[in-house]
């Protein structure tokens, strides 16, 4: 056993330490959410950055996340994947039926800025995202988000509107 241990030593120092700072990104990226608005000292805490923007709040976060990336490379998963990443200038949500200044802000908060990014959404993401919406949970769902996101996404306008009505207005057609 002592013979194992000392011929393998050296990956069993590089395996303990990508194990620490994956539990440690882990367990920080849990406690942030956990605290909810407020950070350490009670002062309000930062907005979180739009994905795509990088993937952490430092250097040590972004470092954590590339450690997460090449071993679910070696484990044959994904296991860094939340939200599609947004590319470009964020739309306006609220151009969708049913999204008012409030949800389309709720959207932002949980990594949302574009139509792409919303129209992209996997049944799970859709459900992870849904369970974080608090007072506006369901709303992905009864609203048809994800399909109204979609045709804004490819510019499909005459089609939106012709399925949801005028693009602006608040009235919604189901």
């Amino acid at each position: 056993m002592i013979s194992l241990i000392s011929h393998n030593a050296i990956p069993i120092v590089i395996a303990l330490l990508i194990g620490l700072i994956v539990g440690w990104w882990i367990f920080r990226r849990n406690r942030g959410t956990a605290a909810g608005a407020r950070g350490d000292l009670g002062q309000a805490a930062a907005p979180p950055l739009p994905r795509g923007r990088g993937e952490g709040r430092g250097l040590a976060d972004e470092e954590a996340a590339a450690v997460a990336d090449i071993a679910g490379e070696f484990l044959g998963t994904d296991v860094h994947s939340q939200l599609p990443g947004a590319s470009g200038p964020p739309d306006d949500l609220t151009l969708m039926k049913g999204v008012g200044a409030k949800l389309a802000a709720k959207l932002n908060e949980n990594g949302i800025i574009r139509f792409d990014q919303l129209a992209g959404l996997t049944p799970a993401q859709q459900a992870s995202l849904d369970a974080r919406m608090e007072q506006f949970k369901g709303r992905i769902a009864r609203d048809r988000l994800i399909e109204q996101a979609g045709y804004l996404a490819r510019g499909e306008t005459a089609e939106f509107e012709a399925r949801f009505g005028n693009l602006g207005s608040t009235a919604f057609r189901p």
